[in-house]
């Protein structure tokens, strides 16, 4: 991505077609299942959800500026990235992921620290991601954030 995009519409329209609609339902899905409490903007040029100012007025310790990030869904060269904190946050919750993954998907999980790999777009457990949008409330992932802070 070269150009930063002014809203996800804009972003995901100037995709590669084989991607577009991967990443639209990826969009539609953390959109349905997210708690109440994030909010969609454009983040570093990618689409991002996040915990407002108006709810967590510290903001993100990098940048002060910046709201809290949560989850980012990105087009990378070789895969669309989804990135999600609360699995780096909540080992739990990650290792219900990995255990769920297995079961629903057929090729191996490409996983970094927060970062889910999504190489196949014919592949992509939305169900899966839907379920995993639904497990950490805002406040929740505020609490663990910061007793991770301190």
């Amino acid at each position: 991505m070269t150009k930063e995009m002014a809203t996800p519409e804009d972003y995901i329209a100037q995709l590669p077609e084989e991607r577009q609609e991967a990443v639209q339902k990826l969009r539609e899905t953390i959109q349905a299942h997210l708690p109440h409490g994030f909010e969609e903007v454009m983040s570093y040029g990618m689409i991002s959800y996040v915990i407002p100012h108006s709810v967590y007025p510290a903001g993100y310790h990098v940048n002060e500026d910046e709201p809290l990030p949560f989850i980012i869904l990105a087009s990378q060269k070789n895969y669309v990235a989804f990135y999600h904190m609360g699995v780096y946050s909540f080992p739990e919750i990650l290792d219900w992921f990995k255990e769920e993954y297995k079961k629903r998907v057929p090729t191996k999980l490409d996983m970094g620290k927060s970062c889910i790999r999504l190489k196949k777009m014919d592949q992509i457990p939305y169900e899966l991601v839907g379920e995993l949008c639904e497990k950490i409330t805002p406040e929740e992932y505020i609490e663990r954030y910061e007793a991770a802070r301190k």
